[in-house]
């Protein structure tokens, strides 16, 4: 698992920030790892995303949005969000439009984690293949190579009744981690390839 503390966690350094450097020397490419989490999914699916892209031999740094590092240093950027009231974190559409002219400059993909994804009933699986307006709006704006929405945690302790109710005719399969790590795998894989990274020296842990 790749450390994660109040700011960045460096991971397998290397030299040629610069991406025409990188290049020209056909050196590895510089990658952060930017999350926004409310209660730890969503880092720890960017911890693991970190991972197995440094065990590609990318440089890689994982950061809370907060303490985002400068994107100067880096060729690209993933960014992942958690999701409440089918919005992004707030942080995160504010981080993408105070940073728009570097991550327009630089290969982009974006995540968000919540609900949707895990619902499995028809009424469900429709709600899941749609992208909410709000999220929808930050993915243009920022036009990623990809935006992905992956499942988190759903715990029963505290959702009222109604809500039980409702996550059972939407199809909710179960409570507690509804993540797919099958899913995340390939995800990342595909941020490899088009990064051009060879395959991983090791293959990183998952909670």
């Amino acid at each position: 698992m790749v450390p994660v503390g109040a700011g960045t966690s460096p991971l397998n350094e290397f030299g040629c920030p610069e991406q025409a450097r990188r290049m020209e020397n056909n050196a590895l490419p510089r990658i952060a790892v930017i999350h926004a989490s409310a209660q730890g999914s969503t880092r720890e699916i960017a911890e693991f995303i970190a991972s197995d892209l440094a065990g590609r031999g990318a440089t890689v740094e994982v950061a809370d949005i907060e303490h985002a590092p400068d994107l100067s240093r880096f060729d690209a950027v993933v960014i992942g969000s958690a999701v409440h009231n089918m919005s992004l974190l707030p942080s995160v559409p504010e981080y993408i439009a105070n940073h728009h002219g570097d991550l327009a400059a630089r290969d982009v993909w974006l995540f968000s984690v919540g609900l949707g994804p895990a619902l499995v009933g028809p009424i469900g699986r429709r709600v899941a293949r749609a992208v909410p307006k709000k999220i929808a709006a930050v993915r243009d704006s920022l036009a990623p190579h990809e935006y992905r929405a992956f499942a988190g945690h759903y715990e029963r302790a505290g959702v009222s009744l109604p809500a039980r109710a409702m996550y059972r005719m939407l199809g909710g399969p179960r409570y507690g981690d509804l993540r797919d790590w099958k899913a995340i795998i390939t995800w990342t894989e595909a941020i490899a390839q088009t990064l051009h990274l060879p395959q991983p020296k090791y293959t990183p842990s998952h909670p």
